[in-house]
């Protein structure tokens, strides 16, 4: 092979080379479920600073988010909380929208991708309204079924699973149907997905009274922050385990809970016409009454809290106390109280609801003050050269020194 024809090959293998690079991104783009360089969008006049309300609506059901005192509140909670970060996720993301491809399909072909009305039963849409105040509906959304990539396609990128979605815009008509990159995966209609879960948290415990609903009660106290406990009242023989009662002296430092009881839920219903109530006081004298009940469910427990809190105005000097230390000794103090003032008012906040907490989280209340008890030892065996009637000395049959020759 001479140079002209080495050259030849060299320049027909570069074109070849181009060429299948340029087939496998076209292969690799056409599998793609992102469009990032169009600015087209699903809904370009989506009234984003308009939106009062969000209804979320299925065949198995719906929940509405309302703004009230410009806050987002949950309706079928009695206008508890809702969790702003997971609306506002919505509407950017709605907003966003952009198409992957519009899919041309006639009205009797929405079942197949499940973009029928909810109240259609099978093959049936989810729907979202979006609402100005007086429930005007601004826009609206149908999310059908979702596009799945099968861990056989021919994609470069591979994998499988969920990518995108299919999607309906009823307005303006005529109606369109667009395949998206997006899934809206976490979109239920369940209410206590919706909600706040922000709770109180209870630190430095200073003391725990506890009266159980068959009418028995106890007292766990300490005298110094992170001191042991001691049981009030404590009679003979009764010796407390800090293990044991451990729980209790740090109950409520992390809980959560599972969801809100509606306003509309009877006393009878959740256990709290017959509470177990614990009253628990803290260090930076803070008061909270809590009301422990059973949940309709029987697995999670009724919870209601009431909050007092007598917080100082000022600080009292120490009789050591460095005039140099002053201005920093004030300013702690200072920003101490703002803190605390902010946690008293939010969770004051929360007084007038009844919460649905796991039983773990109250379970350190509900035990009877025995369950604090250390365990008895087992009886020991006597000691090498004691008799067992009790007297000292070898064992009976044994012989004396006296008799050993």
């Amino acid at each position: 092979m001479n140079r002209k024809q080495f050259q030849i090959l060299v320049a027909v293998g570069l074109v070849l080379g181009g060429y299948g690079l340029f087939v496998l991104r076209s292969q690799r783009d056409s599998y793609k479920i992102s469009d990032a360089t169009s600015t087209q969008k699903v809904l370009p006049t989506f009234p984003l600073n308009e939106i009062e309300r969000v209804r979320i609506k299925q065949s198995s059901g719906e929940v509405n988010l309302e703004k009230s005192d410009e806050l987002w509140r949950v309706k079928e909670r009695s206008g508890y909380l809702a969790n702003f970060s997971e609306i506002s996720d919505l509407l950017r993301k709605v907003w966003e929208l952009k198409p992957v491809r519009e899919e041309k399909v006639g009205e009797s072909q929405l079942g197949r991708l499940q973009l029928l009305a909810p109240d259609k039963g099978t093959n049936s849409a989810t729907l979202v309204e979006f609402q100005d105040k007086s429930g005007k509906v601004l826009q609206a959304l149908l999310l059908g079924k979702n596009y799945t990539r099968n861990s056989g396609d021919a994609s470069p990128m591979g994998g499988g699973g969920a990518v995108g979605r299919y999607v309906l815009v009823p307005e303006p008509k005529p109606a369109k149907v667009f395949l998206v990159g997006e899934t809206f995966a976490n979109l239920e209609t369940k209410p206590e997905t919706w909600i706040n879960k922000d709770f109180f948290k209870i630190e430095k415990i200073k003391s725990v009274f506890v009266t159980s609903t068959n009418g028995t009660s106890w007292t766990l106290t300490r005298d110094k922050e992170g001191g042991d406990l001691k049981l009030a009242d404590a009679k003979a023989g009764e010796v407390l385990d800090q293990a044991k009662a451990g729980g209790a002296g740090n109950v409520f430092g992390f809980p959560s809970f599972t969801d809100v009881s509606p306003a509309s839920t009877k006393p009878e219903e959740t256990g709290l016409n017959h509470p177990t109530i614990a009253k628990i006081t803290t260090f930076e004298n803070f008061a909270y009454t809590f009301q422990i009940g059973l949940a309709p469910t029987g697995v999670d427990h009724s919870l209601t809290l009431a909050l007092e809190a007598n917080l100082p105005k000022e600080r009292i000097q120490g009789t050591d106390e460095k005039p140099e230390d002053k201005d920093k000794l004030d300013k702690e103090f200072k920003d101490g109280l703002i803190k605390l003032e902010a946690k008293l008012k939010t969770e004051k906040s929360l007084e007038k609801w009844v919460f649905l907490v796991p039983k773990y989280v109250v379970d350190p209340l509900l035990k009877d003050r025995k369950d604090f008890f250390a365990d008895k030892k087992d009886a020991k065996e006597p000691p090498a050269g004691i008799n067992p009637l009790g007297a000292p000395g070898l064992p009976p049959g044994f012989p004396g020194i006296d008799d050993i020759k």
